[in-house]
């Protein structure tokens, strides 16, 4: 048996597929945006605006020129990892057993991934220790999108019409708004003449969509010490993400790979790990608003 077993001969191809598929139906970046490719070693994002509009020319008429702005923004893909030391009898299971084993490494490695990604490119943290990541830099929605409404836990309905004239007005379109619990209990008990406004979001319930825009609700949207109680915005166009690399699984059978100071060897153990490389652009801070507890942050 190798040294680290590959995902060739430990790990077939469908908990690979798995992990990617369960990462989109958890991370509310994810939900709302697209995916792309990203290369290795980054990729550099165009984008194209036109100055101005179509001009009518007469016959035998003048054409004039019209304009075109381009700029570009640099998707640079982040590792991130997860392991965990399981007794090295892992190694002796049959390949059925330890496949039983690794799904719900492969399921929670998933759910931390999809978290991990919205945490990074929400708040700029690293999802660990919660602390801001000097790796991440400015590449996140609290440091790009400076348009910013104070939450009122009355008036939950108005703080989104304030934060749409506001994408809006900067030339950008609304495709979808990404909810914190707290404000989605706020929206259940907004009533006119005693009837509900938002009767979706009673009871802690999850709509996808409201009003014709796609919603996603997560707690991501508060974590980190965050005071974002909404995000709203053009997620389909102005936010991309991809993995630069596909999932990696390694079993690693010596040494001490998480740093604990312990021998795998000397404790009879192996580790299992995980990496990702994943990257994300904000292509425009303009192109969302966010709600927050504290305006100007």
């Amino acid at each position: 048996m190798a040294d680290v077993l590959s995902k060739g001969t430990l790990f077939p191809a469908q908990l690979m597929t798995e992990v990617v598929n369960k990462v989109k139906g958890h991370s509310s970046l994810i939900q709302l945006s697209q995916q792309m490719p990203i290369a290795f070693n980054g990729n550099e994002v165009f984008t194209f605006s036109m100055d101005k509009e179509i001009d009518v020319v007469a016959e035998n008429g003048k054409k004039t020129h019209g304009g075109l702005t381009v700029d570009s923004v640099m998707v640079q893909p982040i590792k991130v990892e997860y392991g965990a030391r399981v007794s090295d009898e892992f190694l002796y299971a049959s390949d059925e057993a330890r496949i039983n084993i690794l799904r719900p490494f492969v399921d929670g490695y998933a759910k931390k991934l999809a978290r991990g990604l919205d945490m990074m490119a929400m708040h700029g943290v690293n999802p660990r220790t919660g602390e801001k990541s000097s790796v991440i830099g400015e590449n996140y929605l609290d440091g790009r999108a400076t348009q910013t409404v104070p939450f009122d836990a009355a008036k939950p309905d108005e703080n989104i019409e304030t934060a749409v004239a506001m994408v809006q007005g900067a030339g950008n379109e609304i495709s979808g708004m990404a909810f914190a619990p707290a404000f989605t209990a706020a929206l259940a008990k907004v009533k006119v003449n005693g009837v509900q406004q938002f009767p979706e979001f009673r009871w802690g319930a999850k709509p996808t969509s409201v009003n014709g825009l796609a919603v996603d609700v997560n707690d991501t949207v508060s974590a980190a010490k965050s005071e974002d109680r909404a995000i709203i915005g053009d997620f389909a166009n102005n936010f991309k993400w991809g993995f630069a690399k596909q999932v990696p699984m390694e079993v690693i059978k010596y040494g001490d790979p998480d740093n604990s100071g312990k021998d795998l060897k000397g404790y009879n153990q192996v580790y299992i790990r995980c990496e990702t490389y994943l990257g994300w652009a904000i292509m425009d801070g303009n192109a969302f608003a966010r709600i927050t507890e504290s305006v100007g942050h």
